[in-house]
């Protein structure tokens, strides 16, 4: 199953009701992750640009982009960022195929 690194930026709203109600998000977010077929790995936040950080596994590129609409359509982000990440071995058979992919650059 791929896994995901969301980096999310949350609104001044949703600050605002953590502080005045802090919660464990990640176990507020895990039934979401999962009604979709993911798996939530871990819920971090963040000194820097996104302050909070998702590990998700899903099923596809598209139930991550499900999650990444709903939760921007809800207004608690004011950005998400998704990347897919690359275990060693995959990252090593990607090398290894992009020495067969014959690229030349512009002379």
């Amino acid at each position: 199953m791929p896994r995901y690194l969301l980096g999310l930026s949350a609104s001044a709203d949703t600050w605002a009701a953590m502080i005045k109600d802090p919660s464990n998000r990640l176990e507020a977010n895990r039934p979401v992750i999962e009604s979709i077929g993911g798996k939530l790995e871990g819920y971090y936040f963040v000194v820097g640009e996104n302050e909070i950080v998702e590990l998700v596994d899903m099923p596809d590129d598209v139930s991550m982009e499900a999650i990444t609409m709903a939760i921007l359509a809800s207004g608690a982000a004011k950005s998400v960022k998704t990347s897919t990440l690359l275990t060693a071995e995959e990252a090593m058979e990607a090398m290894r195929r992009a020495g067969d992919v014959g690229y030349r650059p512009p002379a």
